[in-house]
């Protein structure tokens, strides 16, 4: 393939996306997978507004639901079908649920995204080897292997908008901000370097303060501001919500 690009027979595009179609025959769906402990999922037994506001906040198309333990997943809830119940409360949102597929962490990309494609499903549920929850993968995780980070509209480039107004006082930042920028926007002075470590975004420097990598819902203050992490993808936070700390947001 290196051969073939050099002499022009296919672009650096197609290279990538071949060497990353013969690259997922190696891999498998523990490779790829959400670990389970950052797995977004609803409870079935949630008031319906308080389930409303999770789905929007998170802003996923398909949610893992549980009741009691969160190895005890009943079903997939579509965001779409939350608007049958907002429109028919009588139903029960158990009749909404799409069954959940389980798959093997051995189990090859390839043989997943067949299933996929023939299934019409787009998650799948990870198990391990003792038959847990280990995590879930989505047909958008193999996808990405073959054609490289597919954008959506909680991704951002360096080229586009990190900040953006919600309310008064109160905004949506990318975690992939420069604390360089944040500073600039907030008019506050956030140290980008602690001993010999330097952080260049505003989501490093928070997980770093922290002490862990932050989860959906969690709440930190720092230099004055409050951040609440509203997204999170793949062990990093797309989204904050921040707030100057006497704004009582």
């Amino acid at each position: 393939m290196a051969q073939a690009e050099q002499r022009d027979l296919i672009g650096a595009d197609s290279r990538d996306m071949l060497e990353g179609v013969l690259r997922i025959a190696d891999l498998t769906a523990g490779d790829v997978m959400i670990a389970a402990p950052r797995m977004d999922m609803v409870q079935i037994d949630a008031p319906f507004d308080d389930l409303l506001h999770q789905v929007i906040d998170i802003a996923h198309s398909r949610f893992p639901v549980y009741e009691g333990d969160r190895e005890n997943i009943l079903g997939i809830l579509l965001a779409k079908d939350l608007l049958k119940l907002q429109r028919a409360p009588e139903l029960n949102i158990r009749a909404l649920l799409r069954p959940a597929v389980f798959v093997p962490e051995s189990k090859g990309l390839i043989d997943l995204l067949r299933d996929f494609r023939s299934n019409r499903n787009h998650l799948a549920i990870v198990i391990d080897e003792f038959g847990r929850v280990a995590g879930l993968v989505t047909i958008e995780d193999v996808l990405e292997e073959i054609v490289g980070e597919i954008e959506d509209e909680f991704d951002t480039d360096e080229e586009s908008g990190e900040i953006f107004g919600l309310a008064h006082r109160i905004y949506r930042v990318a975690g992939s901000t420069s604390v360089e920028r944040v500073n600039e926007a907030f008019a506050v002075e956030l140290a980008i370097r602690d001993g010999d470590e330097v952080f260049d975004t505003i989501g490093g420097l928070i997980a770093h303060d922290m002490g862990h990598v932050p989860v959906r819902g969690e709440v930190h203050h720092l230099g004055g501001l409050k951040f609440e992490v509203m997204h999170t993808r793949g062990g990093a936070v797309k989204w904050f919500k921040v707030s100057p700390q006497d704004a009582g947001a």
